[in-house]
């Protein structure tokens, strides 16, 4: 792990040595750069409590295979990049990105009038972070391991997006944000594996896959084990790893090497598809619901299951890739009347 923290670090310093970099990672069509952006909120369920509100802006470099010519690029690294193959150990077409991201979680109970705490619902908590990722993909797999630190607390502003974004559409203001914990750094490390099991054709131009992951995540702020996988099904499917969501490993829409957006970028091709998707995690730790680890604070009796279940759709045009989904997310704390929904918006855009 040691190990692995130190090579994210490093690869950080090598953002504007990639910024240089000739992007064509393959004969197939230019390795893009890609924005992506993401937007969850509860008020898509017409609610306005738990997970309230997420937003995370990520930029995926090209494949960084492309920096062995650069004097710049040391050695070293680039047999450790070429080691870092995980499960694909006998494809030799590996790509690898670098990805840089920000991020901000905001969560809330349900009572907006109450100034005072409330025991028996779920913690105000903010959560502001930035993150480097690294990437190893072949065509039908995804490995990633992520380093993101941040801050829990007053400090990660979610006090002041809330008042602002209520203040703009003329909401009701919730008044019990000075019970919300308390500032502390936060440290987290994440592997996830994602793998296409199938993908065939239907009829024509439809066909259908089925994209499994699974993953760990340790740190200050959340330690747990997940696993899931996303169905699609529609016209002209994307060369991608499923649908982009503000959580950790989240960052899956870049395009890959037989993906139209990488061959003809310039073109008006147009892909549509339906998806479901299932997150199913098992929790050690959870601060947004345990409480600040070194202080006293407010908490709740986490679940220790929890799973989301989404539906959407997805489309693509030009550069563009649009995803929205609606997700049903189980009870996360013993006090928590029922399940809890939100929407899930993520724009991708490769350059």
């Amino acid at each position: 792990m040691r190990h692995i923290a130190s090579l994210l670090i490093v690869l950080t310093c090598l953002a504007p040595v990639i910024a240089r970099a000739d992007t064509r990672g393959s004969d197939d069509g230019p390795a893009p750069w890609t924005l992506n952006v993401y937007f969850e909120n509860d008020l898509f369920g017409e609610t306005d409590q738990n997970y309230t509100n997420g937003v995370r802006i990520s930029w995926v470099s090209p494949d960084t295979n492309g920096l062995v010519s650069d004097p710049q690029y040391p050695a070293w690294l680039q047999r450790l990049n070429n080691r870092l193959r995980f499960f694909n150990r006998i494809n030799d077409k590996l790509e690898h990105n670098l990805v840089l991201s920000l991020g901000q979680l905001m969560y809330t109970p349900s009572s907006t009038e109450r100034y005072d705490l409330v025991v028996d619902e779920r913690p105000y908590a903010g959560y502001l972070y930035g993150g480097i990722a690294y990437h190893t993909r072949s065509d039908d797999q995804l490995d990633i391991i992520g380093l993101n630190i941040g801050i829990v607390g007053p400090a990660a502003l979610a006090h002041e997006t809330q008042d602002l974004i209520h203040d703009i559409r003329g909401f009701e203001k919730y008044n019990g944000w000075d019970n919300q914990l308390r500032n502390e750094p936060s440290l987290q490390l994440l592997y996830e594996h994602k793998e296409k099991i199938f993908k065939g054709q239907l009829i024509g131009a439809l066909s259908h896959d089925f994209i499994a992951h699974g993953g760990v995540n340790l740190g200050n702020v959340a330690t747990y084990l997940n696993v899931g996988g996303e169905y699609r099904i529609g016209w002209q499917l994307p060369d991608d790893f499923g649908t982009s969501a503000v959580r950790p490993g989240g960052d899956n829409s870049t395009p890959g090497r037989h993906d139209y957006r990488r061959l003809s970028p310039n073109g008006l091709f147009h892909s549509l598809h339906a998806f479901f998707s299932m997150d199913g995690r098992l929790v050690a730790h959870d601060i947004f619901l345990d409480g600040n680890n070194f202080r006293d604070s407010h908490s709740v009796d986490k679940e220790s299951a929890v799973a989301d279940f989404a539906l959407g759709l997805s489309f693509i045009t030009g550069r563009w890739k649009v995803s929205f989904a609606h997700v049903f997310r189980t009870r996360e704390f013993k006090q928590q009347p029922h399940h809890h929904k939100y929407g899930s918006l993520s724009l991708s855009y490769s350059l």
